[in-house]
C-alpha cells in the first residue's frame, strides 16, 4: 500500500492514465486502492476535459510509453538542462552514450511520424531536440576533437602530424586539424569555428614551423 500522502490529483497517476493505463493497472503499479486512484482521476478529468479523450486514444494504440520510459525521458531532459548540451555518442561516459542513443531513437521516430504524443510533448521542452541529428552529431564530434587537440597541446606537445606521426592519437588529431587549415586557406572555414580555434589553440593556422622554408 502506498503510504505517501498525495495531493489530488497526483501528477504521476494522471500521466499514467493519459498514457492509456487503466485505473486498476495504475493502482497495481503504485500499490494504492483503485478507489483512491479513481478519486484522483475524477478530479483530474474535471480540471482537464481532454484527459479522457487522450486516455482512450493512447489505450487504443497499445503502444503507450512505459513508466520506465517516461522516467528515462525526464532524466535526459534534466541532464540536458544541467549540462546545456545534448548527450554525445562518443562520450567516454557510458550513461551519456546511452542517453544519446535513446534520444536518437526518438528523433528517428519523429522523422517517421511514429513518435508517441507523450514523448513529443515532453521533449518539446528541449529546444532543437528534433533537429538534424546527423548534423548535431557532427558538431559534437568537432567539439570533441577540438577539446582533444587543446589537451594535446596543453600537455607540451608540438602540433600533431598526419604524416610521420608517433601514435594513432597524434595522427587522428593531425588529420583533423589539417582540414580546417585547408578550408581557412581557401576562405571556406566558418567564422564561428575560426574564433573557437583562435581561442582554444592559438597558432593553429600555421602549426609546425621547424624545418619548413619561409613563405614569401
Amino acid at each position: 500500500m502506498d503510504s505517501k500522502l498525495r495531493r489530488a490529483p497526483d501528477a504521476e497517476w494522471v500521466l499514467m492514465y493519459r498514457l492509456g493505463l487503466s485505473r486498476k493497472r495504475i493502482a497495481e503499479l503504485v500499490r494504492a486502492e483503485p478507489a483512491t486512484v479513481g478519486y484522483h482521476l475524477a478530479i483530474a478529468r474535471r480540471q482537464d476535459p481532454g484527459l479522457e479523450a487522450g486516455h482512450l486514444a493512447a489505450a487504443s494504440t497499445g503502444t503507450s510509453p512505459s513508466p520506465a520510459g517516461l522516467t528515462r525521458m525526464e532524466e535526459i531532459i534534466a541532464w540536458i538542462e544541467v549540462e546545456g548540451r545534448f548527450p554525445r555518442y562518443r562520450s567516454e561516459d557510458k550513461g551519456e552514450r546511452s542517453m544519446a542513443r535513446w534520444l536518437s531513437d526518438r528523433r528517428r521516430e519523429a522523422v517517421d511520424g511514429t513518435i508517441h504524443p507523450v514523448y513529443r510533448k515532453g521533449l518539446a521542452r528541449v529546444p532543437g531536440w528534433a533537429g538534424n541529428h546527423r548534423a548535431a552529431a557532427d558538431v559534437a564530434r568537432w567539439q570533441d576533437r577540438l577539446a582533444q587537440l587543446t589537451a594535446f597541446r596543453a600537455a607540451g606537445n608540438d602540433w600533431p602530424r598526419h604524416h610521420h606521426y608517433a601514435s594513432d592519437h597524434e595522427r587522428t588529431l593531425g588529420v583533423w586539424i589539417h582540414a580546417p587549415r585547408q578550408k581557412h586557406l581557401l576562405g571556406e572555414l566558418e567564422p564561428a569555428k575560426i574564433k573557437l580555434l583562435d581561442v582554444a589553440v592559438p597558432g593553429w593556422r600555421t602549426g609546425r614551423t621547424r624545418g619548413r622554408p619561409v613563405r614569401r
